[in-house]
C-alpha cells in the first residue's frame, strides 16, 4: 500500500517546502496539501522535483475562515468569488503538477445552495477538463463542520450521478464516513466507481490512526484489495511532533 501525507496537518509547522522534504524522510509516497496559495508555486515545485513526491491535490480557498464559510462554491450570490476560486486553484495545481482540486461547497442549505453548487461543479469540470485535472467533492461530517452544505456520502454520489461528469469524483474520506456513516467499508464498495481520493484519521478525534473505532490496520488493507492501489492520504492531527506520530506507517503498510 501507498500513503499520501496530508501537510494541512502534518509538519504544519513547516514551510511546504521543507514539509515535502520530511514527508519524502519519513517514507511517504506522495503528498497534499490544504491551501498553499501563500507559498510561490516555484518553491514547491522544486520541493516535489527534488524528492520525487507527487502533489496529489489541494482544496479551492475556504472563503471567510472567522465566518466559518468553509468554501464558497454553494453560497448564494458569490458565484464570481467561487468561480474566481477555482480558476485559482487549477491554475496553482497545473504550476505544481496536482492532479486534484477540491472543490469547497461551503456553509449553505437549501434548494438554491444545491443549484449554485451544481453550477459551479460544471463550470469547474468544463474548466478542469481542459488541463487534465479531476474536481474532487468531500462531504464534511456534522460534528466538525456543522452547516456545511455537503454532509452525507449519498448526497455527494447525488450530485456526482446528476452531474455526468467523467472528471468529477468523490472524496472518500473515512474518518467523516466514520463519524455520520458507521459502516466505512460497506458505504465505500456502494461508491467505489466514483471514488478520487481516499483519506483517513482516528474516529472520533481525528488522531494518528492508531487507535479509536476504525481499526485502520484491518480497513485499508480491506480497500486496497478491493481494489484501491492509489496512495492513502494520511489527514490526521498529529499533536505536537509529527514524526513522533507515526508509528502506524510500517504496522498498517503492506
Amino acid at each position: 500500500m501507498k500513503f499520501s501525507a496530508n501537510l494541512g496537518f502534518l509538519w504544519a509547522e513547516l514551510r511546504l517546502p521543507d514539509a515535502i522534504r520530511a514527508a519524502k524522510a519519513a517514507g511517504f509516497d506522495a503528498v497534499e496539501c490544504h491551501w498553499p496559495y501563500d507559498t510561490p508555486a516555484d518553491g514547491i515545485k522544486a520541493a516535489l522535483d527534488e524528492t520525487g513526491l507527487p502533489m496529489l491535490g489541494l482544496n479551492t480557498r475556504q472563503g471567510d475562515a472567522k465566518r466559518c464559510e468553509n468554501g464558497l462554491s454553494a453560497l448564494p450570490g458569490r458565484t464570481r468569488e467561487a468561480r474566481a476560486a477555482i480558476d485559482e486553484a487549477l491554475d496553482y495545481a497545473g504550476k505544481i503538477g496536482a492532479a486534484h482540486v477540491h472543490v469547497m461547497a461551503g456553509t449553505a442549505k437549501g434548494a438554491d445552495a444545491h443549484r449554485i453548487f451544481s453550477d459551479n461543479l460544471r463550470y469547474a469540470c468544463d474548466k478542469a477538463g481542459q488541463t487534465g485535472h479531476t474536481i474532487l467533492i468531500e462531504p464534511l461530517n456534522r460534528h466538525d463542520a456543522p452547516g456545511y452544505f455537503l454532509n452525507s456520502i449519498n448526497q455527494a454520489a447525488d450530485l456526482i450521478n446528476a452531474a455526468g461528469l467523467p472528471n468529477l469524483k468523490l472524496m472518500f474520506d473515512c474518518y467523516h464516513a466514520g463519524r455520520t456513516e458507521g459502516a466505512v467499508l460497506e458505504t465505500f464498495r456502494e461508491v467505489a466507481g466514483m471514488v478520487g481520493h481516499i483519506q483517513f484519521a482516528a474516529v472520533p478525534d481525528r488522531g494518528p490512526p492508531d487507535h479509536g473505532e476504525i481499526d485502520y490496520k484491518t480497513l485499508l488493507p480491506e480497500l486496497y484489495r478491493s481494489g484501491w492501489h492509489r496512495p492513502f492520504g494520511a489527514e490526521y492531527r498529529p499533536g505536537s511532533n509529527t514524526d513522533a506520530s507515526l508509528g502506524w506507517l510500517n504496522r498498517i503498510r503492506l
